[in-house]
């Protein structure tokens, strides 16, 4: 890490104007989540492999700034060349530059790699000491990155509208409404999922998600994807065609906006979409002359194509795709329900596996007796760890139909791992199965007709009685928030302290949001609604049709963590009264997997949780038993018992 970062100096000092700092967010182009390998610059300059961080490198210091989820890895992964800021208790980057860098210090970024949104507000913070944020010409980790990844050219895939639910057209003809409606000329479309979900196409551009590098720019009757052409089969091509969609070049968005900017967007030479009913050709012309913004959304579009723009002219405005694909119309929705069985089929079929395993190998047990484990049995060189466990869960779940690879990297944690809120196994350095420490997974799949989230956890010893309070407070939570009823315009802040009222009646809690919404074989984190604690600028309320995930946990450090995790629908519900006329709102589970009833204490639990417990166990029984050969079904059975206090 030494070397890397005094050459990043060395670029910093003969760059005009010389850098004081250099920011390396996380993110890429589109302002992704996940990126591409060749995009983890972040991970590069720094080691520290967590999903979201920026770093900063001044002439002096290197700083990475995380998330609660990422407090304990990154403290095992980063050197001594580097110091964590604890995002939430430590002063946020913007703050920390303005009152740490010179006056009138000069910070570089690649303005493809951060966001009109981070990127206003860092300059609105520089105000003060004449600070100035200077846009590289280049990227400058790319010049030091020796071997950095080629790029991938993967083939552009249609998703077929069996699984899809709606048309280009219907998705096309509701956008422009809404254009015409915010009197915007034209959008800038650079979030991947929202590409992807628009033109009903999918990819395999970065691992886990099944997106394809592109941008798209939508008018009142002209429609562009920019991709690398040798992505684009004929058969994407005619798709394309039908759908009045022009395929160009992704490097031409950059040339694109700016013409978009100045009203010379390919008036004669686009492809119309007149034939699709959305409008005629002089309509169309007149529409374009009287509505003269140019929408973008500031957390998704990058600096550098908002400086193309006219800012004067700019809808600077949420995404209205984010919110489209976030309300799943009813073929995604069965399509979720359907792909959410087939998986909690295979997490039980893991489960029925490693139970037998934990007690042959470790003389474990197992899943529904309590004692310690007898030691291990047999040879030495039979061993279970958190990677071989992981694997044979992935072998469970390629086995079924529609299968397409996972939705993240598994989360496969035993004892003290398991603290590690986003902990991902590596084979080297991995920990071997323990029958006296709890182990935690947190998994999914990416199907054809949905996107899966899960999270269980297990003991195959004698849990202690804190470890059984724990998981039962944290079982409580999850109970409280999947049973709310909520009026319609309920945001999920409001909803979060649900889940966290059982963990703080004994003065414990955890450093993660409670829920994100999921794909439709998309991203498994979907927006714009989300369940935290922490006030989100960009959350939406609560509305019928959207997933979110039900997922409080507890994390002792050096000792054990405990999540659990299921995917709601948001539905309505018949409530006696209707205050306000407003409305009301409910869950329904569509997760399907036990929870462990050994490392409950029912002292712990109301009858109404007791009888919610047993109501979802035979829901459980129920749904997978046709998925189950017999060792299964016994198995299931017996983990879904009905209980009593």
């Amino acid at each position: 890490m030494a070397e890397i970062l005094a050459a990043l100096r060395s670029l910093m000092a003969s760059h005009s104007p010389p850098l004081d700092a250099l920011i390396v967010p996380s993110e890429d182009y589109h302002q992704s989540e996940y990126v591409s390998d060749r995009d983890k610059r972040r991970e590069f300059v720094s080691g520290f492999t967590g999903s979201a961080g920026l770093a900063l490198i001044t002439k002096t210091e290197a700083r990475l700034w995380t998330d609660g989820r990422y407090f304990l890895q990154a403290m095992q992964q980063l050197s001594d060349d580097w110091q964590l800021m604890r995002m939430g208790e430590d002063p946020p980057v913007d703050a920390w530059m303005s009152d740490n860098l010179p006056e009138e210090a000069a910070i570089g970024v690649d303005p493809l790699c951060v966001s009109v949104d981070t990127a206003q507000k860092w300059e609105r913070a520089f105000e003060k000491k004449q600070q100035k944020l200077v846009p590289t010409s280049s990227n400058l980790v790319d010049e030091v990155w020796k071997n950095r990844p080629p790029a991938e050219v993967n083939p552009v895939v249609v998703h077929p509208l069996e699984f899809a639910g709606r048309s280009v057209a219907e998705k096309l003809k509701d956008l422009r409404e809404k254009l015409a409606n915010e009197k915007a000329s034209g959008l800038i479309i650079t979030a991947l999922d929202e590409v992807a979900w628009l033109y009903n196409i999918r990819g395999s551009d970065v691992s886990y998600c099944p997106v394809v590098h592109a941008f798209a720019i939508v008018t009142s009757n002209l429609a562009f994807f920019y991709v690398d052409k040798r992505k684009v089969s004929s058969k994407v091509s005619s798709s394309m065609q039908e759908n009045g969609i022009e395929v160009r070049e992704y490097g031409e968005v950059s040339s694109d906006v700016a013409l978009l900017a100045s009203n010379q967007l390919d008036k004669d030479t686009g492809l119309r979409s007149g034939q699709n009913g959305v409008c005629e050709n002089d309509k169309c012309e007149a529409e374009e002359n009287s509505n003269d913004l140019t929408w973008v959304d500031p957390a998704s579009c990058c600096y550098a194509l908002f400086s193309k723009l006219d800012a004067k002219k700019v809808l600077l405005q949420q995404s209205p795709l984010a919110l489209a694909k976030a309300l799943k119309n009813p073929v995604e929705l069965d399509g979720l329900k359907n792909a959410h069985i087939r998986d909690g089929a295979a997490v039980v079929q893991y489960l029925v596996w490693l139970d037998k395993q934990m007690q042959e190998i470790y003389g474990a047990s197992g899943y529904f007796l309590e004692g310690q484990g007898a030691g291990k049995k047999g040879s030495d060189t039979v061993k279970l760890t958190e990677v071989t466990v992981s694997d044979k869960l992935e072998g469970f779940r390629a086995s079924k139909e529609h299968f397409r690879g996972l939705s993240f990297p598994t989360i496969s944690s035993v004892g003290p791992n398991a603290a590690v809120i986003h902990y991902v196994p590596e084979a080297e350095t991995c920990a071997e199965l323990d029958p006296n420490n709890i182990y935690l997974f947190d998994s999914g799949a990416q199907y054809l007709d949905g996107t899966t989230d899960i999270t269980r956890t297990v003991h195959f010893g004698k849990p202690s009685a804190h470890e059984k309070t724990c998981y039962t407070s944290v079982l409580k939570g999850h109970i409280a928030l999947g049973n709310a009823r909520f009026p319609n315009g309920t945001n999920g802040t409001a909803l979060d302290i649900l889940a966290r009222i059982p963990l703080w009646k004994y003065g414990l809690d955890y450093r993660h949001g409670t829920g994100h919404g999921v794909g439709s074989y998309l991203y498994v984190h979907e927006g714009p609604h989300l369940i935290s604690f922490r006030q989100q600028p960009r959350n939406v309320p609560l509305q019928v049709s959207m997933t979110v995930t039900d997922e409080p946990g507890y994390y002792e450090d050096g000792s054990f963590g405990i999540r659990l995790e299921n995917v709601l629908v948001i539905k309505e519900v018949d409530t006696e009264f209707n205050f306000g006329d407003k409305g009301y709102l409910s869950f329904e589970h569509i997760t399907w997997a036990p929870y462990q009833i050994k490392l409950i204490d029912f002292s712990l639990l109301t009858p109404e949780e007791i009888e919610w417990l047993n109501t979802y166990h035979s829901k459980c029984r129920e749904i997978l038993a046709p998925c189950m050969d017999k060792n299964e079904l016994d198995w299931l059975k017996k983990a879904t018992e009905p209980v009593s206090a």
